[in-house]
């Protein structure tokens, strides 16, 4: 269950209530997304980070921890 604030404003309990019906008609109608079992996020994937060739001072990360 998820708590909802209302940071400004003073709804009325009509206000909230249309509010809540069109947050959890678009919660019903969003696909599921559930992963495959394996399959790696793209903030995981390696290959984003590293580059295609060594630059010119890759000599001096060789042997760091990774």
């Amino acid at each position: 269950m998820t708590t909802i604030k209302v940071a400004r404003g003073n709804p009325t309990a009509e206000e909230l209530a249309a509010v809540l019906v069109v947050l959890h008609a678009r919660a019903a109608s969003a696909p599921a997304t559930d992963a495959e079992p394996g399959a790696l996020d793209v903030w995981a994937d390696k290959t984003r980070t590293t580059k295609p060739w060594p630059g010119p001072y890759a000599w001096r990360t060789t042997y760091w921890a990774r």
